[in-house]
């Protein structure tokens, strides 16, 4: 019964099988087997040369029981499908088979009684045509006559067209209608070049003479300002279709051209970039072989746009204005550029509005240097009386003022180029970057550099070696280097640090110069610049003002013959002098300087060297004013006490304090007194007047320093320096001493009180 049930499925794919392909028409044979086993497998099943006996031979050799099974199982659902497969088939094609049989219907339908009609067209169109025969039969003369007719009218309206050609022509000049003119001339031509010696002889002199007038107004049109374009180029058009060299006009025009472009570039701005564009297009139509002429005008009319522009940055201008000129410039060449391309615009404006950049961002700080620098210049000398005025105060204040604010106004300036969203400054974002940043680099390095030329300096400036001229030193207000140097100080302190950090949040990045080159902006550069500018400043203030004292004190002791030096009354007068000196150093300095740590320094005393010149000196003056020899003695012993002194520190580094900086120019010019009192040669009388003189001023040049003792070890120095001097070393009598410095004391009281 198995047996029996597998060669049933058998029978049945094989009936499917042919089926199939008698549907798609394949080679039945080939669907039959009968080929050689010999390449047959598992997996031929669906190859023509299938064998069935081959492949169940394969499949019980390599298949046991429980896959047998499985295999029937699958070949049954295969074998299911297929027939579901076929019956659909069957049934579609069934349908279709309908469906053209009810087709057929109709149009056998359709084509019953068909062939009737056609037989009585037929009969109808034979005699419609035996019907026209006749009929052209019949006219066959009287058409020719007709046709003879026709030609001859044509032929007379061509002649009386001809006749009324002068009086068109009169009369188009009158309306101006130049197109119909020239239409009716060049319609009249060929007949003119055949008959216009004989027959129409007048008709061709008078059109000829109207046409005359009709090029003079063309060309008229041609050259007049007050007409459009469009209408220059139909008079154009319309003296080629005359045969009239026009050749000759296109430089003209093209002048003409330029000086239209010219007016555009006034700020008037007669004639639109549209009509520009119009102007172009005709130009191009017109004389096609001109377009080298208008790029070069094209390119030489934004060429002095972009120049005007560079002429006003030689003002300040804001960056809204210079954006504002560049986008219209901008949207003219991108109008323009639609029509004539191969002036390649777009490439000439990229480059011009990078060189306008640059140049603004480098006048931007040309302007803001200026502007430091008038503020600094505007300093005049003050006398004691305008105290409160504080001239110093105002003029570095302002100075700060502009430094900080001046250059965060141009970073939101220079910021805004960043963020517009003009095409073009996108392309240059990068370089924009990097141009504020080395701008800010060179701006303060030049900063520096000019700081000094307003200093009166051209070189360098140490502490150890400053060199100031008299001329120089009379030229520059000496307040001018304390400001230059506290500047200094708060542009690298303050201004620098918050500058780095706008450029930072705003001009961080630029790839142009590339890392070989280092960053453009180096904080610390600069840093260390004004660091080292505020120290040279501030010592060359001191050597300013010791310089000025100094000549004081050279003209004191080079002026009297010390050898005859009168007996001392009174203080002299340059001590009034020096203290006055002082006090304008004392001035400038409470404006400008902060104050400081106020150390007193009392140095003791243990072997009577730096005491009191009325205390042990007088003393020991006293017992030894008897016997010269005796005092010399006495001074020699002094000397040789100093090399057992407490060591002395006199001068110390100078800080930005009003102490400090006062206590080294009185140290300094103490020092000068000394040297200026060692190239003297006094007798009593001389050194006397210098004991009273270094005595009085103990008192009021302890109000000006922080280092008493230091003081107090120089005016000594200077009296020992005039007691080393002196051919009769003896000293004033301390009553004598009192009474002069008092009576000193009290005229000074008197003065103060009575102004």
């Amino acid at each position: 019964m198995a047996a029996a049930g597998v060669t049933h499925l058998d029978e049945k794919a094989r009936r499917t099988r042919d089926l199939l392909a008698s549907f798609y028409n394949t080679d039945a044979s080939a669907g039959g087997g009968g080929g050689g086993g010999g390449g047959a497998s598992l997996d031929s099943i669906n190859s023509p040369s299938f064998d069935s006996d081959v492949y169940m031979s394969l499949l019980i050799q390599k298949s046991n029981l429980e896959g047998l099974l499985q295999k029937h199982v699958q070949m049954a659902a295969e074998i299911k499908n297929l027939d579901t497969d076929l019956q659909m088939l069957v049934y579609e094609n069934y349908n279709k088979f309908i469906s053209a049989t009810d087709t057929i219907k109709r149009m056998k339908n359709n084509i019953v009684g068909m062939e009737t009609n056609m037989e009585q067209l037929l009969a109808k169109i034979t005699s419609v045509q035996s019907k026209s025969d006749t009929v052209n039969t019949s006219l066959f003369e009287k058409r020719d006559h007709i046709e003879k007719l026709h030609r001859t009218r044509n032929l007379l309206r061509k002649v009386q067209f001809i006749y009324d050609l002068p009086t068109r022509l009169n009369k188009c000049i009158k309306a101006e209608a130049y197109a119909d003119a020239v239409r009716f001339f060049t319609g009249a031509k060929p007949i003119f070049e055949a008959y216009g010696d004989s027959s129409f002889q007048d008709c061709k002199r008078a059109s000829e003479e109207a046409i005359n007038i009709v090029i003079q107004n063309l060309q008229a049109k041609l050259y007049s300002d007050s007409e459009h374009i469009e209408a220059r180029a139909e008079a154009v058009v319309l003296l080629k279709q005359l045969n009239f060299p026009v050749d000759n006009l296109k430089t003209n025009l093209l002048e003409k051209l330029e000086d239209c472009l010219l007016k555009y570039q006034d700020e008037s701005k007669e004639a639109s970039i549209g009509d520009i564009s119009k102007t172009f297009r005709s130009y191009l139509i017109i004389f096609p072989d001109s377009e080298k002429r208008l790029v070069e005008l094209a390119q030489a009319l934004f060429s002095r746009r972009y120049e005007t522009i560079r002429q006003n940055l030689k003002k300040r201008m804001p960056s809204a204005d210079l954006l504002m000129m560049l986008r219209l410039i901008w949207e003219d060449i991108t109008t323009l550029d639609e029509v004539l391309a191969e002036a390649a615009l777009p490439v000439l404006s990229l480059e011009a509005t990078r060189s306008i950049i640059r140049q603004y961002i480098s006048n931007a700080f040309s302007h803001l240097q200026l502007e430091i620098s008038d503020a600094l210049v505007r300093i005049q000398p003050q006398s004691n009386e305008g105290i409160e005025e504080s001239p110093l105060q105002i003029t570095l204040e302002t100075s700060k003022k502009m430094v900080i604010e001046g250059s965060m106004d141009l970073l939101l300036d220079f910021r805004q180029l960043l963020e517009n969203n003009l095409e073009l400054l996108a392309k240059l974002k990068d370089l924009i970057t990097d141009w504020v940043q080395e701008g800010f680099q060179d701006f303060f390095q030049k900063l520096d550099g000019h700081f000094r030329l307003l200093s009166g300096k051209t070189g360098a400036v140490n502490q150890d070696s400053i060199t100031l001229d008299s001329v120089q030193m009379d030229k520059v207000p000496t307040g001018l280097a304390l400001v230059l140097a506290q500047l200094s100080v708060f542009i690298e302190q303050s201004a620098i640090p918050r500058i780095t950090e706008e450029i930072a949040a705003s001009f961080s990045g630029g790839s142009v110069r590339g890392y070989e080159n280092g960053p453009a902006f180096v904080p610390g550069e600069i840093c260390r610049l004004f660091r080292s500018a505020g120290e040279n400043f501030l010592h060359l203030y001191i050597n300013m003002r010791t310089q000025k004292i100094s000549v004081i004190l050279k003209k004191r002791f080079t002026t009297p013959n010390w050898i005859k030096h009168k007996e001392p009354r009174e203080v002299h007068m340059f001590v009034d002098l020096l203290l006055q000196e002082l006090e304008a150093v004392g001035i400038e300095a409470r404006q400008i300087l902060p104050r400081g740590l106020v150390r007193r320094h009392r140095h003791s005393d243990s072997t009577g060297s730096t005491g009191s010149s009325r205390s042990n000196p007088m003393r020991e003056d006293k017992l030894s004013r008897s016997n010269t020899q005796r005092a010399r003695s006495q001074f020699l012993e002094s000397h040789l006490a100093k090399l057992f002194e407490q060591k002395m520190e006199i001068f110390t580094k100078v800080e930005y304090t009003q102490e400090s900086v006062i206590s080294t120019i009185l140290k300094l010019c103490l020092k000068s007194l000394q040297e200026f009192v060692r190239l003297q040669t006094f007798n009593r009388s001389g050194f006397q007047q210098i004991q009273l003189d270094i005595e009085f001023l103990k008192g009021p040049l302890k109000e000006f320093v922080d280092d008493e003792a230091a003081i107090d070890f120089l005016l000594k120095e200077v009296n020992s320096a005039a007691h080393e001097r002196c051919l009769d070393p003896i000293p004033l009598e301390p009553p004598i001493l009192d009474k002069l410095i008092n009576a000193k004391l009290a005229r000074n009281k008197e003065q103060n009180t009575n102004p």
